[in-house]
């Protein structure tokens, strides 16, 4: 039996979408991601946009990448509440 991957919707459709969710896991995170979570952190949310979108070039990929990173960040916040 074939493996079963989640499909993507809407401009990823009909993309595997798993190797996206791991590779934050097993690599990190790249340089310009880092620095964006930096400026998400300090809430200079409009500078985060405006790096991310020089880097990865389109508004609607810009906003995707940022509200993907301050999901992490909301995340990580979760976890070092609960440890607390």
């Amino acid at each position: 039996m074939a493996l079963h991957y989640p499909m993507a919707v809407g401009l990823n459709q009909g993309h595997k979408m798993t190797k996206n969710d791991v590779i934050p896991e097993v690599c990190g995170f790249a340089l310009c991601e880092q620095h964006a979570m930096e400026l998400l952190k300090v809430s200079k949310d409009k500078g985060a946009h405006k790096f991310i979108k020089k880097r990865v070039g389109t508004h609607i990929c810009a906003k995707r990448k940022r509200e993907e990173l301050s999901n992490m960040l909301e995340a990580v916040r979760k976890t070092v509440a609960k440890k607390d």
